[in-house]
């Protein structure tokens, strides 16, 4: 899953509270923004590998995307060839 912040000041706690409730369900959690200290950009993506039932996987994404300024994203990849 892909999931772009567009105001981390209004919607990092409102995400943060949903990713930890559904915690168990994440493998992999990376977040990246640019800039750091006082220079420290609004916005940020983080990239999640999610494991589990893929219900639960949609109900995470729509649950973000109730956050105002967050647009989530769940993206399979197959490796089989």
């Amino acid at each position: 899953m892909l999931i772009l912040v567009g105001s981390r000041k209004e919607a990092a706690e409102k995400v943060q509270k949903i990713l930890t409730g559904w915690g168990c369900f994440i493998k992999t959690r990376l977040g990246l923004h640019d800039d750091v200290l006082e220079n420290c950009t609004e916005s940020g993506l983080i990239f999640l590998e999610l494991t589990g039932d893929p219900e639960h996987m949609k109900e995470i994404e729509h649950k973000l995307n109730l956050v105002k300024s967050v647009d989530a994203k769940l993206i399979s990849l197959n490796t089989d060839s």
